[in-house]
């Protein structure tokens, strides 16, 4: 059993690297997602993660009372290994409570948990922290044989259709939960027209909140392809992403579907700290603006994209 606050679509997203590890650390186990609200597991990422849990168990309002330190038993199923992903210490001092076999949690420098990670002090990035839970428990997950996300058949086939095999495409996603996240929109035309002077096809990813930019890609790029309406969902994303030689995005919910589509993808940073928010991806590659002098995404030169793009796409072809 899996304890979380909730999942917001973001948060879900983040997490999807934890569950595949969980899953291979216990391949024949029976997996309960538990949340104290509501979870993204339960509805719009649900086809995903059909193979990695079992059950989800929502609005349960553990933590949301004092009473729950009072009670013999929260009214749960029983499990052998109880997993609290929180850090709150009463939420975690009523888990406890529940008379799990094991119970493992790094609430209060781990001082609740029955087991501990050989180090323990807390990592930067919240997938890094989900994954030393799972070091606690004394698997040593491989992040490079993670098993596979599940994706509905009519996606792949939607997603095909949406993008057609020919010139090598490239992925480029502008948006972001903050326009101060956000690499100048300016900057990732520049970089379509730059890979179509070079034979690659540009697929431009806009999200919900970036259609109105729509009019004006289709103006500057011509040759682009813009395969997400606003009403699609983020699985139709990673159906996509799964058709694309590379991408570009900022640090955002697009930027994690990417990662986890299995996309090869370059990460734009500067406002927010890559160590933290990194998506997960064995073959990332983070560009930050700090690098060139400021915090500001706009100091992300084009050329210097390119280039990451390019080296992706062939390690030499930048060159």
């Amino acid at each position: 059993m899996v304890f979380v606050g909730r999942d917001l679509t973001g948060d879900g997203v983040m997490k999807l690297p934890f569950l595949r590890a969980l899953r291979q650390a216990y391949p024949e186990a029976r997996i309960l997602w538990v949340a104290a609200g509501r979870s993204v597991f339960a509805t719009t990422l649900r086809p995903l993660i059909a193979n990695l849990i079992d059950e989800v168990i929502e609005d349960t309002a553990i933590g949301s009372s004092w009473r729950d330190l009072l009670r013999s038993r929260l009214a749960l199923p029983r499990a052998d290994l109880l997993i609290d992903t929180q850090r709150h210490v009463p939420t975690s001092l009523a888990l406890r409570r529940y008379g799990a076999r094991v119970f493992v949690s790094a609430a209060a420098g781990w001082l609740l948990s029955a087991r501990r990670p050989a180090e323990r002090s807390k990592r930067a990035s919240m997938l890094g922290q989900m994954l030393q839970l799972v070091e606690a428990c004394g698997a040593a997950p491989d992040l490079s044989r993670l098993p596979p996300l599940a994706l509905p058949a009519d996606l792949d086939a939607e997603a095909e259709a949406r993008l057609p095999a020919g010139s090598p495409l490239v992925g480029l996603a502008p948006g972001a939960g903050g326009r101060h996240k956000c690499w100048p929109l300016a900057g990732f035309l520049a970089l379509g027209r730059a890979l179509s002077e070079r034979g690659l096809r540009p697929v431009v990813l806009l999200g919900p909140d970036e259609q109105e930019w729509r009019g004006q890609v289709e103006e500057e790029l011509p040759d682009a392809l813009l395969p997400i309406g606003a009403a699609d969902s983020p699985l139709m994303t990673m159906a996509l992403a799964r058709r694309l030689a590379a991408a570009v995005a900022n640090d955002s919910g697009a930027g994690h579907l990417l990662a986890a589509a299995g996309t090869k993808l370059i990460s734009l940073f500067g406002p927010t700290a890559a160590e933290k928010f990194a998506p997960f991806s064995p073959g990332l590659v983070i560009i930050r603006a700090q690098d060139f002098g400021s915090a500001e995404m706009a100091a992300i030169p084009v050329n210097a994209v390119l280039t990451q793009v390019l080296e992706a796409l062939s390690p030499g072809l930048a060159r």
